[in-house]
């Protein structure tokens, strides 16, 4: 046994011989040299996001997107809010298609960050929002300043719901309600939301984390993809469940959803397009950002969407989460002025990145 020892010994080190020279020898890869180069510049890796969880909460692995309480307070003094017309008018609503087969790909623009995908037969619904206000009051808190584009009872029959956090205006409550019962979809969250979705008697859903992947059925895969943001439904609780987008794996080509975000090093936007891209379209946020200071960590301005559909690559996006609710301090109709500009400057087609009015449809290229 010990002649064994010894002899595994002669042929480890043997082997480390080997393996030294095999280096020095190695031709240099000028390629991956400047790759390692921009790593350790910009603290960029190959390595997959991961949130950090301390056993109580998550965050974001690239620093803090929750505003201290200093900064709230901050913004409570001294905020200076565009007044909004108290109730926007939609043109009338795009036909509502009950199915899109194949290699098509049909969205339709309900309100804020509400969207119905449908290609490859499957209809999938984002962050689904019917209420009059998102907050937990019914008498308080941000109002719906203009009707959704499409009534719930005339989408189509939903086959999964893609939910990105649990704040009030992306998680819902009573329009999920009303989804489960009509159709009964598969309700998708991130870590740790499920809980409230379960106690207010919506049964039917999957947690996913960050890459994370699931098939719906043979047409439609997900994956979970991560975002600069936070969450919270009440003080106490903030990030204690965990936040993020989709990327919907359709036949004719994946589709990106956002969810909220902040722009930060957009090395999120770019490690979604080298692992899961190329992406045929984007569904990114261009609204509630002002004032800057204070919502720049949780919310992209136009000029930063744009800047995420370049590190995207994709062929097209759609601008959503603007014009619908007042949650922060910019005008109803400048979100929709400054992405125009912002392509303007980028030297981008208004064709490649467009908004919809509520009930609007665009059958994508």
């Amino acid at each position: 046994m010990a002649l064994n020892c010894r002899r595994h010994r002669v042929q480890c080190f043997l082997c480390r011989l080997a393996l030294r020279r095999i280096i020095r020898t190695a031709p240099e890869d000028p390629v991956r040299n400047q790759q390692l180069e921009n790593e350790k510049l910009s603290g960029e890796t190959d390595e997959p996001m991961q949130p950090v969880f301390d056993g109580k909460r998550f965050s974001y692995p690239q620093g803090a997107s929750l505003a201290s309480h200093t900064d709230v307070l901050r913004w409570a003094l001294t905020r200076k809010p565009a007044r909004w017309p108290g109730n926007l008018i939609n043109p009338p609503a795009e036909p509502v298609v009950q199915r899109v087969s194949d290699e098509g790909l049909r969205l339709t623009f309900v309100n804020h960050s509400t969207v119905l995908v449908q290609g490859g037969g499957v209809n999938l619904l984002t962050d689904p929002v019917y209420s009059s206000r998102v907050s937990p009051f019914s008498f308080a808190g941000p109002r719906r300043h203009r009707a959704p584009g499409v009534a719930l009872d005339a989408l189509p029959k939903i086959d999964a719901v893609l939910i990105s956090h649990t704040h009030y205006d992306h998680m819902d409550i009573p329009t999920l309600q009303r989804i489960q019962a009509r159709d009964n979809p598969l309700m998708v969250s991130p870590l740790g939301s499920a809980q409230i979705l379960n106690r207010n008697g919506v049964s039917r859903t999957m947690e996913m984390t960050w890459w994370e992947q699931h098939s719906l059925n043979e047409q439609c895969q997900l994956t979970m993809v991560p975002a600069m943001h936070w969450t919270s439904r009440m003080p106490g609780k903030e990030n204690t469940s965990l936040w993020g987008g989709y990327i919907l794996h359709l036949p004719g080509g994946a589709v990106y959803f956002a969810g909220d975000t902040g722009y930060a090093s957009g090395q999120h936007f770019r490690q979604a397009r080298q692992r899961l891209g190329p992406f045929r379209c984007a569904l990114l946020p261009i609204g509630a950002y002002e004032p800057r200071w204070f919502m720049k960590p949780q919310h992209m301005n136009p000029a930063e969407a744009v800047q995420a559909f370049t590190d995207l690559e994709a062929c097209y996006a759609l601008g959503i989460h603007f014009g619908t609710f007042q949650l922060t301090d910019e005008a109803h109709d400048a979100p929709v002025a400054a992405l125009q500009r912002a392509l303007q400057a980028s030297g981008l087609s208004g064709e490649r990145f467009r908004t919809l009015e509520n009930g609007g449809a665009w059958n994508v290229p």
